[in-house]
């Protein structure tokens, strides 16, 4: 049963725990870190790190997609970001970035960056972008909001995407719009041919009726880091080692519901340091995704900044454009090392990879067992 804490006369809350809360047990075995598997596979596409990137203009371009994909991870790009509306987005990532570090009025660049996204996505821009990635031999894939799935789903998969992926702050099994016909999940995958990540979602009952839609992958959390405002703005936040567990307990339900249907928890949210990563798979997640701890990285876009997404909203932010001291590494050391930091914020899934071998555990799958301690209060 859910721990339920009174808040006050005639209303609970339940009790829920952050990353920071849990620590990882070590168990009687050890093993050698050369002996550790890091991959996984989503549907057909096998990976060698369970690594997505966060779809955010700020640290992934169709260079860093495909740089990450030869390392072995996932690399998103945002289908409805500057890629996708401007020829000249170097240009204009420096333009934001130069805006945040020389203007005194703190939302300048905001404003800045919602004049760059009122531009209309051009799908000739799009489908060059894209078809960049594909002509690298890495896999495909593209982020759309569930406002635009349907309108730019099929120019997305006709410019060669393999994999979906439909995020918006939250979302759910199905989009309610008052001015158009809503976005059935269920009806809108059962229709494509490629695998469907959807998210982000925070509890359990969200993530299965996200599993029941036909979704390859559920994203569990709101992206979560210092650039993020979506609890200011909007109060919804949600504690991860939580809400990762809850996921894969709607994971372990659904496979029995259907008889060994697997859908794959990916983590968005709080993961700032190697040890984060391992927390979030020992919580249940079977791959992260990263896009504030990919700023440390020499070939970040934004040059070290990084917002969401939903700092372009035209009306309603909830992002802030933060600006983080790289270290000057390459993607390869930043994933791989070797590192000389001492906190993990290089060489990250080096740090799994050691975690998993000092716990005893040689894959993903085995490692989501491992031993979970509550810090004291």
């Amino acid at each position: 049963m859910r721990d339920q804490v009174e808040i006050g006369m005639g209303r609970t809350a339940m009790r829920g725990y952050d990353l920071d809360d849990v620590e990882i047990v070590p168990s009687r075995r050890t093993r050698s870190s050369k002996d550790v598997s890091l991959s996984w596979q989503i549907d057909a596409y096998r990976f060698d790190i369970p690594l997505v990137t966060h779809p955010t203009d700020a640290v992934v371009s169709p260079a860093t997609a495909i740089r990450i994909g030869e390392l072995g991870g996932l690399g998103v790009l945002n289908a409805e970001g500057l890629w996708a509306r401007h020829e000249n987005v170097e240009e204009k990532l420096f333009e934001v970035v130069r805006t945040a570090e020389e203007s005194s009025d703190p939302e300048a660049a905001i404003r800045l960056l919602q004049q760059l996204h009122a531009a209309p996505i051009r799908l000739d821009l799009l489908g060059t972008a894209l078809k960049q990635i594909k002509d690298s031999g890495v896999t495909v894939a593209a982020r759309v909001s569930p406002q635009h799935a349907e309108e730019l789903t099929p120019d997305l998969l006709a410019a060669g995407v393999e994999m979906l992926v439909v995020q918006g702050t939250i979302v759910s099994a199905e989009h309610v719009a008052r001015d158009g016909e809503p976005l059935n999940l269920k009806r809108f995958i059962a229709e494509l041919d490629v695998p469907v990540i959807a998210g982000g979602v925070g509890d359990y009952r969200t993530a299965m009726h996200l599993m029941r839609t036909g979704a390859a992958g559920v994203i569990v959390g709101f992206g979560q880091s210092r650039a993020a405002t979506t609890t200011q703005v909007l109060g919804i936040g949600v504690p991860m080692a939580t809400a990762i567990a809850d996921a894969a307990a709607a994971r372990r339900d659904y496979l029995d519901e259907t008889g060994g249907r697997y859908v794959h928890v990916i983590a968005d949210g709080g993961l700032s340091y190697s040890g984060d990563i391992a927390k979030a798979i020992a919580c249940g997640a079977d791959a992260v995704m990263l896009g504030e701890a990919l700023t440390e990285s020499a070939e970040s876009p934004a040059q070290g900044y990084y917002w969401t997404s939903a700092a372009a909203h035209p009306s309603l932010p909830r992002s802030e454009i933060v600006g983080f001291a790289g270290s000057g590494a390459d993607l390869d050391q930043l994933l791989f090392g070797p590192s000389s930091d001492p906190y993990g914020t290089l060489n990250l899934f080096g740090g799994l990879r050691r975690a998993m071998a000092k716990t005893g555990y040689r894959d993903l799958k085995e490692f989501q067992k491992v031993g979970l301690m509550l810090r004291s209060s």
